[in-house]
């Protein structure tokens, strides 16, 4: 198996030894489901890392897109996390209130597609953070504005076609995250769509059993590798992810990524696009 990879997720004991470097960010990006009444935006004002800057996935996205916070243009991207203060040189450490696997994969993802590497996930996110007795603060961060070069990393994409062609060739191995209920067409999905059901040909290897403990930490390498092992994952081909709108595939992609996976591409629209598009096929 290839070597684990370093970096992209760090401690809560990690973060609080350098919380005040110089060159270390802390982005809070909570996000809640549809239907989900809380605020975000205000909740992190309330209480968020000291130094957190508040990221907003829905606002961090493609303003000409109906689906839910898909990828933006590179300048949209470089202009929102510029008035954030993140930028070149800036290791960035990213966590939201479920441990890592909601919307800080996103943002880890995202800085990674724009070619900024130095970004990590807070294993344990807030949750941990709290329940240790670290400090939370209420006041805004201080901001200054930082420039941020767009190197797009366009192998960590893919498109509705790019996936389509992926399940009729065989090219790449197309891994559904959401839960087995949902990839059966037997749940609901939490956001409308006109089918339910997966992609034919897809695995399924649902996000959250790679969560444990009582703060949804990412589980040990081992059990990494043994969760996609059980659901048909080759090590030696590349892989799309793809779940409800595009935000725990990305938690699923950062666990393999964990364990040297590095031909690993998220499916954007995920079911959100695939389930509204007649054009598409889908199996229940």
């Amino acid at each position: 198996m290839p070597s684990p990879a370093s970096g992209a997720l760090v401690t809560t004991d990690w973060l609080a030894d350098h919380l005040d470097a110089p060159d270390v960010r802390v982005v809070d990006a909570r996000h809640f489901m549809p239907g989900d009444p809380r605020d975000p935006a205000e909740e992190s004002a309330r209480a968020h890392i000291p130094g957190a800057v508040f990221f907003d996935i829905d606002r961090v996205a493609d303003p000409a897109s109906s689906l839910p916070h898909m990828m933006p243009p590179p300048e949209v991207f470089s202009s929102r996390v510029r008035d954030l203060g993140l930028g070149d040189g800036h290791r960035i450490v990213v966590y939201d209130h479920v441990g890592g696997a909601c919307a800080a994969a996103r943002v880890w993802w995202m800085f990674r597609v724009f070619g900024h590497e130095d970004v990590s996930v807070l294993d344990g996110g807030l949750p941990k953070w709290q329940a240790e007795g670290r400090p939370v603060d209420d006041r805004p961060p201080h901001v200054t504005r930082r420039h941020f070069t767009p190197r797009i990393n366009a192998a960590l994409m893919a498109d509705a076609e790019a996936v389509r062609a992926a399940l009729e060739t065989g090219a790449a191995q197309v891994l559904d995250v959401r839960s087995a209920e949902r990839f059966r067409g037997a749940a609901p999905e939490p956001r409308s769509v006109a089918r339910l059901g997966h992609m034919p040909g897809a695995l399924n290897a649902p996000f959250a059993d790679l969560q444990h403990g009582p703060f949804n930490e990412m589980a040990p390498p081992d059990a990494i590798a043994a969760h996609f092992q059980a659901a048909g994952v080759d090590p030696a081909r590349p892989v799309v992810t793809s779940c409800g709108s595009g935000v725990t595939a990305c938690y699923s992609a950062l666990a393999l990524h964990l364990i040297g996976h590095d031909r690993v591409a998220v499916y954007d629209g995920s079911w959100a696009e695939w389930g509204d598009r007649a054009d598409l096929p889908v199996e229940r």
